[in-house]
């Protein structure tokens, strides 16, 4: 599911298109169409699901080949890629530590946020304002510009979700994979 949002980050309208993948089991040629697609990654694991959790490295790994390889014109840097984990609020349930996160994080030198969207709403919008943030940093567009995209015919197919609020042709549009819960329980 492809969900838009807009949202206003220092006073800019900000267009998100967020493919959320909702844990499907794929393979590996969609998996690729999709990280193509994106701008920014949230790579999110369960702290209750330890198998999400072991898939984090392995999408790290591929976003990064897929971004970076010379076949990609000016793709110097890796894109911006945050490693979240998600259902924070679900302590007895949890199998992955704060730690193991951190650890994570740290070796692949990727920030990290541990976060609940059941309990706050301000949480994730940190996870992407911080995506939106690098993608400035790195000069992927200046501000005030417009990012129009070409969409495959995969991406085409899936569905959207448009939030209540309006389109503004005046507003930046990025789009964001979340690899969810990756392999099925």
């Amino acid at each position: 599911m492809i969900y838009r949002h807009v949202a206003v980050i220092d006073g800019e309208m900000v267009h998100f298109e967020i493919l959320d993948t909702a844990g499907q089991e794929e393979d590996s040629l969609q998996i690729e169409e999709k990280i193509k697609w994106g701008d920014g990654f949230a790579v999110v694991y369960s702290v209750t699901d330890r198998c999400s959790f072991d898939e984090v490295m392995r999408l790290c790994f591929l976003i990064n080949h897929l971004h970076t390889s010379p076949k990609r014109s000016g793709a110097a840097e890796q894109p911006p890629v945050v490693i979240v984990g998600n259902k924070k609020d679900l302590q007895f349930d949890r199998m992955v530590s704060t730690e193991d996160g951190e650890n994570l994080s740290k070796a692949l030198k990727i920030p990290f946020y541990e976060i609940s969207t059941r309990d706050s709403y301000e949480e994730p919008v940190a996870v992407f304002s911080s995506l939106y943030q690098e993608l400035l940093r790195q000069g992927h567009f200046s501000p005030g510009s417009f990012k129009r995209r070409t969409v495959s015919k995969l991406m085409e197919k899936i569905p959207k979700m448009q939030a209540s609020s309006t389109l503004n042709s005046t507003g930046r549009s990025l789009s964001f994979n979340s690899f969810r819960d990756y392999i099925p329980e």
